[in-house]
């Protein structure tokens, strides 16, 4: 394979620990201490850390605090060593989880649905994460459709800024999502939508927010649209759902979205972003049981026993649907306004910034926690580029090209907004004369949208995955 095919030159060391400690290829003749291996890992992690904990990282890290990480793994190390099917052991699993679902249940307005038809009761699923979460719900749309219409090939209709896990969770269900263009302001074209609606759609599908723009698709609208046609709607609230809820209680415009809309049937909401939880948990609420019920899987006739289970997953920690518990009641709902309000204020900070230099634009007509720059006036990924070379981590995108900024809580650090800002207008003017000529940061630019950029990308990010695996 060439450079480019390997994907070394696109994503950099995968190894660089190589260098400073052995290698295995297979297990060691005998074990080692625990003091040596405790040393090899604190050195990874005091490489690492750093790399965020200064603020300028867009996403990745929702908390930040160590303290509060801290406090999250001591109450995962109570129950790492329980699996959660064993509910007859440990029956605090049920106490976990079953609390958590009322609680992000209430947070959505799921106490709402009966009022519209009373045989309703909101009911939700934890998940491993977004993509997780997302892969069930469409696997329920698929399941119901076949049951209730008798569809076999259903098709879900969404914005193209859906996020890819639909798709994927398509390809693995043998179902199709029908990607529709956006709109100007780059938010869902409901009418569009509207157009493809065949006898084989099982469900619409939205954002609160947007992966690229941090956009609320109009949901309202979808709402209307999947009543009228007796679809299923759900709800892609894994980046947003966590948070939009507190930022409209501060009293911003927030575009409605939740359970409060009859026609929203399920939403995805992951508690280890905002939610502030360990990597690895996720949630999944329907708006009636019955729905939820296409999820479980039962076997009566296995020799080992009548089996059943609600996810997709067998086994399950406890351990991470402890800590998820444990983030939520140590946070309440004052820590969660609280945080959202000082998120919200370096937002306000960075866009009356922005405004001040002309030649970058904000996507979308109302921007909260994640803002979305492009440029008409030159190539956003030289920006990107030079903020790079300042320390800052952005998250590229294209279609237009450009990046975001998911503002978390190491973003409310003292003077991290205006010095992003101002890094920022340095990178419009480094941008305007560039000393090369292809953007370190946008290295498909000019050619994402041609089959050979495609093909390159296929290949890149294959021999990428590829290199996860692999221990040189």
């Amino acid at each position: 394979m060439s450079d480019q095919e390997d994907g070394l030159n696109l994503f950099g060391d995968m190894h660089p620990y190589n260098k400073a400690f052995k290698v295995f290829t297979q297990l060691p003749d005998k074990g080692r201490g625990e003091d040596e291996v405790l040393s090899e890992l604190a050195y990874m992690a005091e490489k690492e850390n750093p790399k965020w904990q200064g603020g300028r990282c867009s996403g990745t890290m929702y908390h930040g605090g160590m303290e509060h990480y801290a406090f999250l793994n001591k109450v995962f190390s109570l129950f790492s060593f329980v699996n959660l099917l064993q509910r007859d052991l440990c029956p605090s699993g049920t106490k976990f989880e079953a609390e958590v679902l009322a609680m992000v249940g209430k947070m959505l307005h799921g106490d709402e649905v009966s009022k519209v038809n009373p045989a309703d009761e909101e009911a939700g699923v934890i998940t491993s994460g977004g993509t997780d979460s997302i892969y069930h719900a469409m696997y329920v749309y698929r399941e119901w459709g076949r049951e209730t219409k008798g569809i076999t090939a259903p098709e879900v209709i969404a914005p193209a800024t859906i996020h890819p896990a639909h798709l994927k969770a398509a390809h693995y269900l043998g179902m199709k999502v029908v990607r529709v263009p956006v709109n100007a302001d780059f938010e869902a074209n409901v009418e569009a939508m509207r157009a493809h609606i065949t006898s084989n759609t099982v469900a619409l599908a939205g954002s609160a927010g947007t992966y690229p723009h941090g956009v609320v698709d109009p949901i309202s609208r979808l709402s209307d649209l999947a009543l009228e046609h007796k679809l299923g709607l759900h709800v892609d609230g894994c980046l947003g759902g966590f948070i939009l809820p507190w930022i409209e209680k501060l009293g911003y415009d927030v575009s409605v979205f939740d359970f409060r809309l009859p026609g929203v049937t399920s939403i995805s909401c992951d508690t280890h972003k905002y939610g502030y939880s360990l990597k690895g948990t996720s949630t999944v609420s329907f708006r009636s049981k019955q729905l939820r019920r296409y999820m479980y899987y039962a076997l009566e006739d296995w020799s080992g026993g009548i089996y059943a289970s609600p996810t997709a997953q067998g086994s399950r920690s406890a351990g991470l649907s402890a800590a998820m518990w444990a983030a939520m009641v140590r946070m309440g709902e004052e820590g969660y306004l609280n945080a959202a309000r000082a998120i919200m204020e370096v937002s306000d900070q960075m866009r009356e910034g922005i405004a001040r230099i002309p030649e970058m634009r904000i996507i979308g007509r109302k921007p909260t926690f994640l803002i979305a720059l492009t440029s008409d006036v030159v190539d956003p990924y030289f920006v990107s580029d030079y903020l790079q070379s300042r320390g800052w981590r952005m998250n590229g995108c294209q279609n237009p090209p450009g990046f975001h900024f998911c503002i978390t809580l190491p973003q409310t650090r003292p003077g991290i907004a205006g010095q992003f800002v101002q890094d920022l207008a340095d990178g419009v003017k480094f941008a305007k004369d560039p000393p090369y000529e292809v953007p370190k940061t946008g290295f498909l630019y000019g050619m994402g949208a041609s089959a050979d950029g495609r093909e390159m990308m296929r290949l890149g990010m294959r021999a990428w995955l590829d290199a996860c695996y692999e221990v040189e």
